[in-house]
């Protein structure tokens, strides 16, 4: 090789090198680690001063649930951390009761002795300032927390053992705990939900129609199960081809459209692994419009169905909802995807259509384990979020194959999915078993044997079971719906004459 080939060669190497190095290098990272981490002593001067000498500006600390850490300097942190104290045992707040505590707790010394806060008091002349200075400590104190979590996950990055997949679903879980810390909600006293509750009571015993969460349209299960409540999972399974995906549209057509006054639209998602977006809403344009799909496949649709399409159209292009129809999850992609919608776009209400269509993290063990997994984690991420989420399940063949109603027990693949469901709803077709009073034909020359249907005719109202198998808050039960296939619509069903 040429000298001048040599030189063209190592001046290549010099311009990639750059692109196959780390985003940030080691001496990078200890000049960042030599930095001084945000703060400002004087907001968090000012705060402690105002919370000494005005009791509402530190109830609106602890409203605003800052913690002792906030503050940077130490002797700071000692004094929030006992006019913490003061305030939740009710004592009266000032210098004396304060350097009073810091004596007991043997801290008295560690913060300057009384020199220091009769300093601190002076430091202001008015209180009113108290929200901005406490604005202010809460984005230093955020913004060290993002520098940490980013300097531990650069220092992990380097020493990785498990699945990338894994360690990128704790460090955004990390990184989105710092997000929500930022939304605070207001402590409140147990005289308020005691009230609330009080009216909820009166209400039962006045046979008051009420709905404590999301109301399904539906108001046998309203009555039930008082709405969709917060934090619950909630497991809607059938055998295929029931209408497990239609039901759930019409939960989520009543959600996002409601039809109550004075009841706003709730911000829901799906998460579709078996159908694409647009299929989706095929069925919940149609199902709002009362229009037969197998028509509009054909071309035949008439002037009025076609304004009522349009109408339907309009309302859910307003709605707050969001599909995705990846077609391959796994949980730790799920969680990710409606944690990020969520910090931008607060949900109220979630569907997973369906469970066993979810992809295990760890393909070295069994689906029923990868199952139980899913499971706890769809659980965990009711909670994180503090929305009901509604996963769709399979059942398996058993209650077919013994002619029975289905039960807990047919959950397929996992025990677990019952453990950890709040509320368990399972369909079942009245006609999937014999009719009452008739007996299959069967010829006495061939021995030819013909079994009575199964199905009504098309067009017709079916009758499905919603059997509420488990309730950790309520009772168990069954509740008859009509389905209208053609609309893919379920609705009440009655059988009793109209008066």
């Amino acid at each position: 090789m040429t000298l001048l080939q040599e030189r063209g060669s190592a001046s290549r190497n010099k311009r990639l090198k750059p692109q196959a190095m780390p985003l940030i290098r080691p001496e990078e990272l200890e000049k960042t680690l030599s930095r001084v981490a945000p703060y400002s002593l004087e907001a968090e001067r000012g705060l402690l001063a105002a919370c000494i000498m005005d009791k509402e500006s530190l109830s609106l600390c602890s409203e605003h649930k800052l913690p002792a850490e906030a503050f940077f300097d130490s002797k700071h942190r000692i004094l929030f951390a006992c006019l913490l104290e003061l305030l939740h045992e009710s004592i009266p707040i000032d210098e004396i009761t304060l350097m009073d505590r810091l004596q007991r707790n043997g801290q008295l010394e560690s913060v300057g002795s009384h020199a220091f806060i009769n300093q601190l008091t002076d430091v202001i002349e008015t209180t009113a300032h108290a929200q901005y200075w406490l604005t202010i400590v809460r984005e230093k104190y955020l913004l060290r927390r993002l520098i940490r979590t980013s300097i531990e996950t650069i220092e992990r990055c380097y020493e990785q053992e498990n699945s990338a997949e894994v360690f990128l679903e704790k460090v955004e879980q990390e990184i989105f705990q710092i997000s929500q810390d930022r939304i605070t909600q207001a402590s409140q006293h147990i005289k308020i939900p005691v009230e609330q509750a009080s009216i909820k009571i009166t209400n039962l015993i006045d046979r008051k129609p009420t709905t404590h969460g999301l109301t399904s349209r539906f108001r046998d299960l309203d009555a039930m199960t008082f709405g969709f409540h917060p934090q619950d999972m909630i497991v809607l399974a059938a055998r295929p081809s029931i209408g497990k995906t239609s039901l759930a549209m019409n939960f989520i057509e009543a959600i996002v459209l409601p039809q109550r006054e004075g009841v706003e639209p709730t911000p829901s998602l799906i998460f579709s692994l078996e159908m694409s977006a647009d299929q989706l809403a095929m069925r919940l344009l149609c199902s709002r419009a009362k229009v037969d799909m197998r028509q509009l496949r054909d071309g035949f649709c008439a002037k009025e169905k076609q304004s009522a399409l349009a109408r339907a159209s309009s309302e859910f292009k307003k709605a707050p909802l969001w599909i995705d129809d990846s077609g391959s999850l796994t949980l730790y992609e799920l969680r990710g995807k409606a944690r990020r919608l969520h910090a931008k776009q607060k949900l109220g209400f979630i569907i997973i259509d369906y469970l066993q269509l979810i992809s295990g993290t760890d393909s070295r063990i069994s689906r029923e384990q990868q199952i139980a997994e899913i499971s706890r984690g769809i659980k965990a991420l009711a909670k994180e979020l503090n929305v009901p989420v509604m996963v769709l399940s399979q059942l398996n063949r058993d209650s077919e194959r013994e002619k029975r109603n289905p039960r807990l027990s047919d959950l397929r693949e996992s025990g677990a999915i019952e453990q950890d469901a709040d509320v368990v709803f399972l369909l079942n077709h009245t006609q999937s078993k014999e009719k009452i009073g008739e007996k299959p034909f069967i010829c006495k020359k061939c021995g030819y044997r013909q079994e009575p249907e199964k199905t009504q005719p098309s067009g017709d109202i079916e009758e499905i079971e919603l059997i509420i198998a488990k309730q950790r808050n309520g009772p168990v039960g069954t509740i008859t719906l009509g389905f209208l296939r053609r609309y893919t619509r379920f609705e009440s069903y009655s059988n009793r004459p109209s008066q």
